[in-house]
């Protein structure tokens, strides 16, 4: 019996491109999709350039406004009731202290958490699931129930008063979520034959996690710690519930001590009657401003770090 000869390239071509030939049969469907998709990617530039012009606007206003303000002068001093005298030291110093210890309480809980879900805990069983489940409903839960629940926990039955240490840690919960997520996400990136490359040379899980998992994901990871920082460095609300003060008029030493922070000195200025008070607080807005970006450069700057180490 003879065997039947191969099908063509062309009919090949013709069998495996129903759509294309639907399509070319079609031309009225076609041109419809194309000028759906160009008024669907019109809107799209159109709001993302109403958006940068926005903020642009609002930017230009708030530098236009702190030019004279913003000094040396303004910078190493103290809050006062009079605008000449008014500085912004305590609240910087403030938000160093609260950011930092909020990313060294955050950090470890949430990576060492995304390693135990994703390299030790069977997604099987129906608690992991829940703690699954919970992580993620916990990313969308408004920061005031943060601050209700760091009143409740850290300043009254913890003891630990209306300080920064209760701020970080209201903070840290806060974040918390956001670390995990965006660490698991690092962690599944992870080709599994780098894994089983490890194991084949007889090396344990726990030096693998630490010498291939931990490395090659680590970009990943300080992205998210980069969105998580960012986000708790410009929040008020809950440090409001806390405790957080509108004005001291010293500077931390300890993480006991009371504190304030940039959002909520700027939010005072701005709440005072004498026009002077709203070019501090201009000036304020761009030391805040200034602060999260060198916070952001110094993260991007670790995370490209350990990129080209991988590459």
């Amino acid at each position: 019996m003879m065997s039947q000869p191969p099908l063509s390239p062309s009919v090949n071509q013709d069998v495996a491109t129903p759509r294309k030939l639907f399509l070319q049969g079609h031309p009225g469907l076609n041109g419809r999709r194309k000028a759906k998709n160009n008024i669907y990617h019109g809107v799209l530039l159109a709001g993302t350039l109403f958006a940068v012009v926005m903020l642009g606007l609002l930017l230009f206003q708030v530098i236009r406004s702190s030019i004279g303000w913003l000094d040396w002068q303004f910078l190493t001093s103290l809050p006062s009731r009079f605008p000449k005298k008014a500085g912004i030291l305590s609240a910087m110093a403030g938000s160093l202290w609260t950011i930092g210890l909020t990313a060294l309480i955050a950090l470890p809980i949430g990576i060492a958490t995304a390693l135990y879900l994703e390299e030790y805990s069977d997604a099987r069983k129906w608690f992991n699931r829940i703690i699954q489940l919970n992580i993620s409903n916990l990313a969308g839960v408004p920061s005031i129930v943060y601050g209700m629940l760091g009143l409740a926990v850290f300043v009254r039955l913890a003891g630990f008063g209306r300080s920064i240490l209760s701020g970080a840690l209201t903070l840290a919960l806060l974040i918390l979520p956001v670390i995990i997520v965006t660490a698991q996400e690092a962690l599944k990136s992870v080709p599994l034959s780098l894994k089983e490359a490890s194991y084949a040379l007889g090396v344990s899980k726990w030096q693998t996690i630490t010498g291939v998992v931990l490395p090659y994901s680590m970009p990943g990871i300080l992205t998210g710690a980069i969105l998580a920082i960012s986000r708790a460095m410009g929040e008020a609300a809950p440090l409001i519930i806390v405790g957080a003060a509108g004005y001291i008029a010293f500077l931390p030493t300890s993480p006991l001590d009371a504190f304030t922070v940039l959002p909520i000195q700027i939010f005072n200025w701005t709440s005072r009657p004498q026009e002077e008070f709203q070019h501090v607080a201009s000036a304020g807005i761009i030391v805040l401003i200034a602060l999260l970006l060198t916070t952001n450069t110094i993260a991007i700057l670790l995370r490209n770090k350990y990129q080209n180490r991988m590459d």
